[in-house]
């Protein structure tokens, strides 16, 4: 494993910008590609998730979420090795005292950061699109206590080790390392760009839920280029996801409607918070 300081040495623009970030988009259209291919057993497992994966039971929704992001960490290890990079490019370690103030910085950070995107998407009378999510859990309690576990092992870990210490990484040998971290953050915004479209209701909340992956996936690569520890943007990805799923259930626990409308948007978490917040007062 490297340590930021020989990590930061091995770092040499060597590569055209152009094609490292080709490179990019490549790796990660191997990356869906490989999580639809490694789903498959779920579905045959459970043949209701052919219908809709809000319509599989909580088994079968579950070994598809996990064989999702399984298939996503496959490919960029597959990448790793198939390039001779091997296993020593994976950037982890236990955390030291100054990764864990990036990790309260990143985690805190997004908050912010949603909090702040809900009230200029609100002056603007924008919402977020839906995802994907709102389907899968169906207004299960159970399913959302499940994402959450799903969230810290499978989603946060997958989804950082290809975008930040496979994609971004990879960037850096075409840009400085706070471009290689937009660039990283574009790719990975558009990655949603079809999820939704299909559940927006009009291109402003698509541009709005992307604007909401972008910012997310900068602080991430941010505190992972300031650290060069993967644990770091996983513990804050995870910490912020844990977060929204939180509300959500706490929405469904006390009959809060107007939470369940739109719980798993980005952009919605800040009222969902003050609205399940006054309901316990």
């Amino acid at each position: 494993m490297e340590t930021p300081s020989t990590s930061t040495s091995s770092y040499q623009r060597d590569d055209g910008p152009v094609r490292a970030t080709l490179v990019g988009i490549g790796l990660t259209v191997f990356g869906l590609l490989m999580a639809n291919v490694l789903t498959t057993p779920a579905f045959l497992f459970d043949p209701a998730l052919l219908e809709g994966l809000g319509n599989g039971s909580i088994a079968g929704r579950t070994l598809a979420l996990i064989l999702n992001f399984v298939g996503m960490f496959l490919a960029g290890l597959l990448y790793l090795l198939a390039t001779g990079r091997g296993l020593a490019w994976i950037d982890l370690r236990i955390p030291s005292r100054r990764d864990w103030k990036y990790i309260v910085a990143g985690g805190v950070g997004s908050l912010v950061f949603l909090f702040a995107f809900n009230i200029v998407t609100t002056l603007l009378e924008v919402s977020a699109a839906e995802s994907q999510i709102m389907e899968i859990i169906g207004g299960d309690q159970t399913m959302i206590l499940i994402m959450i576990v799903v969230v810290f092992l499978f989603n946060a870990p997958a989804e950082e080790f290809l975008f930040r210490n496979v994609i971004q990484k990879r960037l850096y040998a075409a840009f400085t390392r706070m471009q290689a971290v937009v660039v990283a953050s574009v790719i990975f915004a558009l990655v949603h760009f079809p999820m939704y479209v299909a559940f927006a209701d009009s291109l402003l909340s698509t541009l709005a839920s992307l604007t909401v992956m972008f910012g997310g996936a900068l602080i991430f690569g941010y505190v992972y280029a300031k650290t060069d520890n993967l644990l770091v943007p996983t513990a804050a990805h995870a910490v912020l996801n844990a977060f929204q799923f939180t509300v959500l259930y706490l929405a469904i626990e006390y009959g809060i409607e107007e939470v369940q409308a739109e719980p798993a948007t980005l952009a919605e978490v800040a009222d969902a918070v003050w609205t399940v917040a006054v309901a316990l007062a």
